[in-house]
C-alpha cells in the first residue's frame, strides 16, 4: 500500500499517469498552463476545519475544497531514514516547494512474523503520518511463501487471510489520520504496477472492498505504466483518452538504483529538471521519484528480475534531489528555482550545524570468530529445504541472510548446482573454499561438506514473485541420499536491530567476527561513511544496527552510517 500525505491539507485523485506516457500527455494537452502563481492562501490549517470535499476534478484541474490545486509530490520511504532524520528530510521536502509526500508502507517489515506486527521506531507509520506537514500518499512478506501453492496477488484463500490480517491491524493507524477527518492523508494507492502481474481478474476489487469495509474515505488509485493498463484496474474499469481530465505523471524517475557489478547510475540535472519543466507547463501534476531514496539497511536491498537476476546495493542513493545522507544536490536547488516560479518563495533552507568527523580506532586480531549468539539447534532433515520452509523462528522460517548446509561425505566427486543455488553459495570441504561447484576427487575418507547459501535479495516486479524461495539446493547423488543432510539457520539477523556480536572467539565455521574498529563518536554528530576498500563480501554491524552489505564488485564502495547510530566512546564493528 502507498499514502500521499499534503503539507497543509490532504488530496485525493482520479487519473494516474506512469512516465512512460510524458510524450502523448504533452501532445495531446490541448492547452498548456503557463507558469502562474497559486493562490493557495485559502488551504491555510485555520480555513480548513470544515472539510468536506477532498480532492476532486474539475476539467482539467484538480480542485481541493472546490479551489484549484496542483500535486507536487515527493517519493520519501520512512523505513529506509533513521526516525531522527524524517523531520529534516520533511523540511528540505517543503523548501524544494512541493507540498505532498508519498512513501510506501512495507508489509514485510510491519510483519516478518506470521500475527507479529511491528509499528515502532523506524517503522512507526503513525509518527511519520503525525509529524508530516506536507500531504502523504500511502503502499508481501517472506513467510507467506511457505505455503507451496502460494500464489502472490490474487485472490487465493492463502493470501487474503493474510492481508485481511494485516489491514486489521494496518489501516486503524490511518483511518483517523485522513483529509476528511482533518488529517494529511489524501489518497490511499490501493496496488503499485499490478498490470505487470495481473494474474487475477477479481484481486484489484478484492483490495478496494477491503480498504473501505476497514474505512477508507479518500480517493483509490493504481500506478501502472501504458503496457500495464490494459490488466491493473479494478472490474469494469476501461482506460480512456484523456480528454478535459487532469494529468499526473506519477512516478517521475528523478534517477535509478544500482546492482551489484553494474555501473552507478547518474541522470543529468538539466536534462531531469527540463523534463519535469516540461511537464508542468502542461498543467499536469507530478511525483518525483525519489525525492530522497535512503538505504537498504540489513538485508532489505532487493532485486531486479529481468533480463537476468541482478541483487541492488545496500545503497538506495537513487542519484535523488536529496543524497543517500540528505544533503542538497544540484537537482534540489534547479527543482527549487522552478518552483518558485509558481508556489513564490518556498521555505527557507536548512542547513546542517557544524561537525567534524573523527576516528580513533584500536584493531583486534581479524581471526576472532563470533557467531550470532546462541546458535540455534541444527535442524535435520533428508531432503533439501529452502530458507522459507525451516522450522525456526515460530514456524515463519527464515526469511533474510544465509543458511548452512551441511553433510558428511565419503571420497571426492563432483557437486554441481545447477539452477538450484539462491542466490549465491560457498562450499568448505574444511580444507577448500569454493564458488557453487565443488570438484575433489582425491578426498579420502569421511569429512564434512559445508555450503553456505546467501539469500542476495528478492525480485520486487514482474511474473515471478512466486518463484522467489531462497537457499534451495539441488538433490545430492543417489550414493548419499542416505545420510541427513543438517541445516544450520544461524544468521536470520533481526533487518534493523540485532544483538551485538561479542560471543568469546570460536571455531572458523562462523563466518561473523568482531573487526576491531572502535570509533569515538561524540564528535560525529550527523554522518559518516564505513570506507570498505580491501573487503571482499558480507555485512557490517555497528554497535549492533545492521548496516548492511559489502561486496568489492561495486559500485557501492563505502557503507552509510548514520550519527546517531553512533554513541560516545567506544563503538563496535563487527563484519563478516
Amino acid at each position: 500500500m502507498e499514502l500521499f500525505v499534503m503539507g497543509v491539507c490532504g488530496k485525493r485523485w482520479v487519473k494516474i499517469l506512469h512516465a512512460d506516457f510524458l510524450e502523448s500527455l504533452l501532445s495531446r494537452a490541448a492547452t498548456y498552463v503557463y507558469f502562474s502563481r497559486f493562490n493557495w492562501s485559502h488551504l491555510l490549517p485555520l480555513q480548513m476545519w470544515g472539510r468536506s470535499l477532498g480532492l476532486q476534478t474539475k476539467d482539467s484541474l484538480f480542485q481541493l475544497e472546490g479551489h484549484p490545486f496542483r500535486i507536487f509530490g515527493g517519493s520519501v520511504h520512512y523505513f529506509r531514514v533513521p526516525r531522527e532524520y524524517w523531520r529534516d528530510r520533511m523540511m528540505k521536502m517543503k523548501a524544494c516547494g512541493l507540498n505532498t509526500l508519498t512513501t510506501y508502507v512495507p508489509w514485510n517489515l510491519h510483519e516478518a512474523a506470521r500475527g507479529k506486527f511491528d509499528f515502532s521506531g523506524i517503522l512507526d507509520l503513525e509518527y511519520v503520518v503525525k509529524r508530516n506537514k506536507n500531504n502523504l500518499l500511502l503502499f508481501p512478506t517472506s513467510w507467506l511463501l511457505r505455503d507451496p501453492a502460494m500464489r502472490l496477488r490474487t485472490t487465493y484463500k492463502g493470501f487474503t487471510e493474510a492481508v485481511n490480517a494485516y489491514f486489521d491491524h494496518l489501516i486503524p493507524k490511518v483511518v483517523s489520520h485522513q483529509y476528511k477527518k482533518g488529517g494529511p492523508i489524501i489518497a490511499v494507492q490501493v496496488e503499485n504496477e499490478y498490470g505487470s502481474y495481473a494474474k487475477d481478474p477479481n484481486y484489484m476489487t478484492y483490495v478496494k472492498t477491503a480498504l473501505l469495509e476497514r474505512g477508507i474515505v479518500e480517493l483509490l488509485m493504481t500506478s501502472d505504466n501504458k503496457d500495464g493498463l490494459s490488466s491493473g484496474f479494478v472490474e469494469g474499469g476501461r482506460w480512456l483518452c484523456i480528454k478535459n481530465q487532469p494529468r499526473m505523471v506519477m512516478e517521475y524517475w528523478t534517477g535509478w538504483f544500482d546492482s551489484w557489478g553494474g555501473p552507478h547510475n547518474i541522470f543529468d540535472a538539466d536534462e531531469m529538471v527540463n523534463t519535469v519543466h516540461s511537464i508542468l507547463k502542461a498543467g499536469a501534476s507530478i511525483n518525483l521519484y525519489m525525492f530522497h531514496g535512503g538505504t537498504n539497511f540489513g538485508f532489505m536491498n532487493g532485486a531486479l528480475g529481468f533480463p537476468n537476476y541482478k541483487p541492488d546495493i545496500t545503497s538506495y542513493d537513487y542519484d535523488a534531489v536529496l543524497t543517500e545522507a540528505g544533503d542538497y544536490t544540484n537537482k534540489f536547488f534547479k527543482l527549487r528555482q522552478l518552483f518558485s516560479k509558481i508556489i513564490g518563495n518556498p521555505n527557507p533552507l536548512r542547513w546542517p550545524a557544524l561537525y567534524e568527523r573523527s576516528f580513533n580506532a584500536s584493531h583486534l586480531p581479524t581471526h576472532s570468530f563470533v557467531p550470532l549468539v546462541p546458535p540455534p539447534q541444527p535442524i535435520k532433515s533428508e531432503v533439501p529445504v529452502n530458507m522459507e520452509s525451516l522450522q525456526v523462528n515460530d514456524g515463519n522460517g527464515q526469511s533474510y541472510g544465509y543458511t548452512l548446509y551441511e553433510t558428511a561425505i565419503k571420497g571426492g566427486g563432483q557437486l554441481h548446482s545447477g539452477d538450484h543455488i539462491r542466490d549465491r553459495a560457498q562450499v568448505r570441504d574444511e580444507e577448500q573454499i569454493c564458488i557453487l561447484r565443488l570438484l575433489r576427487h582425491s578426498l579420502q575418507g569421511y569429512r564434512h561438506l559445508r555450503i553456505l547459501v546467501e539469500n542476495c535479495g528478492r525480485v520486487n516486479y514482474g511474473l515471478f514473485l512466486d518463484a522467489q524461495r531462497k537457499g534451495r539446493l539441488p538433490r545430492l547423488p543417489r550414493s548419499w541420499l542416505s545420510l541427513l543432510i543438517t541445516y544450520l539457520a544461524f544468521l536470520a539477523f533481526k533487518v534493523l536491530y540485532s544483538p551485538c556480536l561479542v560471543c568469546p572467539a570460536r571455531s572458523s565455521l562462523y563466518p561473523f567476527y568482531r573487526w576491531g574498529n572502535w570509533a569515538d563518536g561524540r564528535s560525529v554528530t550527523r554522518l559518516c561513511c564505513l570506507l570498505l576498500q580491501g573487503w571482499e563480501k558480507g555485512v557490517v554491524f555497528v554497535n549492533g544496527q545492521n548496516l548492511g552489505r559489502y561486496w568489492k564488485i561495486g559500485p557501492q564502495e563505502t557503507l552509510y552510517l548514520p550519527g546517531t547510530w553512533l554513541r560516545p566512546g567506544d563503538n563496535e564493528v563487527s563484519r563478516s
